[in-house]
């Protein structure tokens, strides 16, 4: 089974000093993490009959977070983990967003949240937050974003 999802990176400019002689732009990077019970998961979900893995990967996150205005500088490139829990396999995308207005949405099935809370993590605290599995996914990210 297929799960879909985001790593949605939010960017800060970090004001230099004026003894500072980089001239490329300095940020702080995030990335949102959700919760449930005790893991920590980047927005993905199911793919849905009819439904591109793509196509449910921006669902989930609107979904799951009220996030919409991502911008998916990177298109539809996709690294996906090993397979777990019973051969499922989650694919994720990487999208940029300049909101931190996180909703966490709630399910119809389950009558409530899906998510216990969110969290902009820097992509070393996602690193020690999340499990093994999405190491290889966090590391792309930090190589394809620069953060």
């Amino acid at each position: 089974m297929l799960s879909s999802g985001v790593v949605i990176v939010h960017r800060n400019a970090v004001a230099q000093s004026a003894r500072s002689t980089a001239a490329e732009p300095q940020w702080d990077c995030r990335v949102l993490l959700l919760r449930a019970y005790t893991y920590w998961d980047f927005p993905k979900g199911g793919v849905e009959e009819g439904e591109t893995p793509f196509e449910a990967a921006k669902r989930e996150v609107r979904e799951e977070t009220g996030l919409v205005d991502l911008t998916f500088d990177w298109g539809e490139d996709f690294r996906e983990t090993p397979p777990y829990a019973r051969g499922k396999v989650a694919r994720y995308y990487i999208a940029e967003t300049n909101s931190q207005a996180v909703v966490l949405g709630v399910n119809p099935l389950l009558g409530r949240a899906e998510h216990h809370e969110f969290r902009w993590a820097t992509l070393d605290e996602a690193i020690r937050m999340t499990v093994p599995r999405l190491q290889p996914i966090i590391a792309w990210a930090r190589q394809l974003t620069g953060c």
